[in-house]
């Protein structure tokens, strides 16, 4: 059953990063449009996101319950020494939550407060991604030090590291590529679909770049990461299997195809994370000193994960036929 509740986290952070993170995505495209466009990008990103952003942020819910009741060593210590990127992150979720709300159903359009809401938005899109990769980064960076004897190696410097911060941005990118892939395909006249090809074709160039300086950082901060993706044949079948997904996303594009690359951004994202995580599994906070925090050791009493199991068995049994016809729903009404 313990491998069943690692399957169930993995899958939440995977579909979180893939629907949450277009979320976000939508917000840094909007942040980086001109003044000229804006308004059009809302229109398609609130079409596109709007029925469904609350429920994406249930895959960030569950991942947190499944550490927290089944992990609870690694939860209270990614808690501890991170908690600043995360109490960033998590005011960054709730602030785009509400001003996303507020400028959507707003009586009064024209108003300073569309200009509050709309700033409050693109921003918070922005910053939360960044914490997420700054946090996802510091967990695997062994830049943790339960040693330490100031506030700022403690809780500082754990995140505030060169690697984490290259990891952030890397993910702002990814969120963005993600939204700009997801919008083309929303996007109803020709002028729009050219507008969100030219914004993925940019955020995948900031991939690409901040990818380059996340392994440049992790040479200056000691951090394994080229052995971990291109030393053993599954990660190092990841990334090649990113790559051509991605050759291939460009090719279909090409071809008129904006359905189908949707499913292909989804694949490479994954494919990244696979990449990155297989190699170190089954430990996923590694700290100063050489000791590691895994899943398979650092679990709940067996009766706790046995419950755990059950009930995300049993869940999954409401949820997701219940979200498949969520998202079905809205795309016929779409449609009609």
């Amino acid at each position: 059953m313990l491998y069943v509740v690692i399957g169930f986290l993995f899958f939440a952070i995977v579909l979180y990063f893939l629907l949450g993170g277009a979320d976000f995505g939508a917000g840094i495209i909007e942040l980086f449009t001109s003044d000229d466009n804006k308004s059009r990008t809302r229109h398609t990103s609130y079409q596109a996101i709007g029925p469904i952003w609350e429920a994406n942020h249930m895959w960030l819910i569950i991942a947190i319950v499944i550490l927290f009741v089944g992990f609870p060593v690694i939860y209270s210590e990614i808690c501890t020494y991170l908690h600043i990127p995360l109490l960033i992150m998590l005011m960054g979720v709730t602030a785009r939550g509400t001003a996303f709300s507020f400028r959507n159903y707003d009586a009064v359009k024209d108003d300073k407060m569309q200009n509050l809401y709309n700033h409050i938005f693109v921003y918070s899109s922005f910053i939360t991604p960044l914490f997420l990769g700054i946090t996802a980064g510091s967990v695997i960076s062994r830049q943790v030090d339960p040693a330490a004897d100031s506030f700022l190696t403690a809780f500082v410097f754990s995140w505030l590291n060169w690697f984490s911060v290259a990891v952030g941005f890397f993910t702002v990118a990814l969120c963005g590529f993600l939204a700009a892939i997801y919008l083309i395909g929303e996007a109803k006249e020709q002028f729009d679909v050219k507008r969100f090809t030219k914004k993925a074709v940019i955020m995948n160039a900031a991939a690409v770049g901040f990818g380059g300086l996340v392994f440049l950082a992790a040479e200056v901060e000691n951090v394994h990461l080229a052995h971990w993706i291109f030393g053993n044949p599954v990660s190092l079948t990841a990334v090649i299997a990113a790559s051509v997904s991605l050759v291939l996303l460009w090719y279909l594009l090409s071809k008129g195809k904006t359905k189908v690359i949707r499913i292909l951004a989804g694949f490479q994202v994954t494919m990244i994370l696979v990449s990155v995580g297989y190699r170190h599994f089954p430990n996923v906070m590694m700290v100063k000193g050489g000791n590691n925090l895994s899943l398979l050791t650092n679990h709940a009493p067996a009766a706790t994960i046995n419950d755990l199991g059950w009930a995300l068995l049993v869940g999954s049994l409401f949820i997701l036929p219940a979200l498949g016809y969520l998202y079905y729903s809205f795309q016929k009404k779409k449609e009609a």
